[in-house]
């Protein structure tokens, strides 16, 4: 039994392995990018969205009678084994390449041709009968299938991200909730400020990363315009003038994405904007999120010599010299995604500029830096979701001292002593280290009545009607 299949292209022939969907064209480049290690079959959101544009060209080719039903089915049949999930191993290009994202496709190609020969009760290899280009390529491009594979698996993998997110909002949602009555003070600069709750604070996580989930809906509505028929340039050479509204249509039934054709294909072919503007979404997210895992980190610092306002969930050990400690690592965790993706962003936006002419050939690295983002992203949402925030717990004692201590109450007196009167209580209580109220009492500024009205908590943490001040 031979262990190798010889093959043919451009540079002569090549032995392969005999027992491999892939052929020739990917051989050149496993040979040609030993770059990350990490190959295009990890990415099975990819893998999937490359199945279903071969099916839909497939299928639009059978339909317009340029594809007998024959080869047509065989092809179909294999494509959708591939977007169920087998053969992603066959997948082996790495995912930082040259040539555009040729050597993905040609990947692509030879996997669905070897898939459909099998099904056909043909040995892998034997093209004459069914050929990765002719056939299965028919009517296409690199520089129409990647982009249009790319923008379609950003749509599945964003939907992951936006569950994630989600789930993490709704969290901290909780959160806010459960920690509604809870008095603390409110800082800005690092410095005490004015009373809040805890669940006003929480609340403002889940206000942010709502925010964030419409921003990525309304910036995944620009990916889902492909430039499915445009072929070489834009121009559609080599295809029917029917062909790419129906291959788009098929491509929009399988993904189950409201997927449109491109303006212009010229523009759509060269043009990666799209992708830079959803990579500064995920920069958006990325730090906010980090805002807040370093909120979090301050807020659980101590215990005893921090502020140890919350406490985290101890997830591990935290140090290997000092026993007892126990470190944030999960708001750390995410902390280095949000970094991760900033950096991302900033590879994105030299790749998208760095685009010549008819065609932007650093798409593979594009495609690289969103997948991480997005994939690391959805990863570290859930994450601190499950580690972290749901288990937070409010130091209740302390937050409550907290309040009673600190002269940013005094704040909520202008309005009725005047901010003289209120400048001075603050300096005395500094000094002295003495209650704001004790102050006002003493000085005989409020009744007790009225200083217990205006110190209530519902006062403090919204506006209020406040009526004239008599002199």
């Amino acid at each position: 039994m031979t262990t190798t299949r010889l093959e043919h292209d451009l540079l002569g022939d090549a032995p392969v392995p005999a027992n491999a969907y892939w052929g020739v064209h990917t051989l050149r480049a496993i040979e040609n990018y030993p770059i990350t290690g990490k190959t295009i079959g990890t990415y099975a959101d990819l893998v999937r969205a490359l199945a279903l544009v071969k099916q839909a060209a497939a299928l639009a080719h059978k339909e317009l009678g340029q594809l007998d039903a024959t080869r047509a089915d065989a092809i179909i049949a294999a494509c959708q084994e591939i977007a169920g999930g087998k053969l992603h191993d066959q997948f082996v290009v790495d995912v930082i390449q040259g040539g555009a994202g040729t050597s993905t496709n040609m990947n692509a190609n030879e996997v669905v041709a070897n898939r459909a020969l099998e099904l056909l009760g043909r040995q892998k290899g034997d093209y004459a009968h069914l050929h990765p280009i002719n056939h299965v390529n028919m009517s296409q491009s690199t520089n129409d299938v990647y982009p249009t594979a790319l923008r379609v698996a950003t749509c599945f993998s964003i939907r992951n991200l936006l569950t994630a997110m989600a789930g993490l909002r709704q969290a901290f949602e909780q959160k806010a909730e459960e920690f509604k009555d809870i008095m603390k003070i409110g800082r800005t600069q690092l410095q005490d400020a004015v009373p809040m709750t805890l669940g006003q604070e929480f609340s403002t996580y889940a206000v942010m990363l709502g925010e964030d989930e419409a921003r990525l809906t309304e910036a995944i509505a620009l990916i889902r315009e492909i430039n499915l028929g445009a072929t070489a340039i834009g121009t559609g050479i080599n295809t029917d003038i029917r062909y790419a509204k129906l291959a788009i249509r098929h491509l929009s039934e399988l993904s189950g994405l409201p997927l449109e054709a491109a303006p212009n294909l010229i523009e759509a072919t060269q043009d990666c904007g799209a992708f830079v503007q959803l990579s500064g979404v995920l920069k958006r997210v990325a730090c906010k999120l980090s805002k807040t895992c370093n909120d979090l980190r301050l807020l659980s610092s101590g215990p005893q010599a921090g502020l140890n306002e919350i406490r985290l969930p101890p997830r591990a050990a935290g140090s290997s010299i000092m026993p007892g400690k126990v470190n944030p690592v999960i708001p750390e965790v995410v902390n280095q995604i949000a970094f991760e993706v900033i950096g991302n962003d900033t590879t994105v936006t030299f790749a998208a500029e760095a685009g010549q002419l008819q065609l932007n050939a650093f798409e593979p690295i594009i495609a690289h830096s969103l997948f991480k983002s997005v994939l690391h992203l959805g990863k570290g949402c859930k994450t601190l979701a499950d580690y972290c925030i749901d288990g937070i717990t409010a130091n209740r004692d302390a937050l409550r001292a907290s309040v009673e201590r600190s002269i940013g109450i005094v704040t909520a007196l202008n309005p009725y002593i005047g901010y003289a009167n209120a400048t001075e209580i603050a300096a005395e209580a500094h000094l002295s280290g003495r209650g704001v109220a004790e102050i006002v009492l003493e000085r005989q500024l409020m009744s007790p009545a009225q200083l217990a009205e205006v110190l209530r908590p519902e006062v403090l943490t919204k506006p209020q009607m406040i009526l004239p001040r008599v002199a």
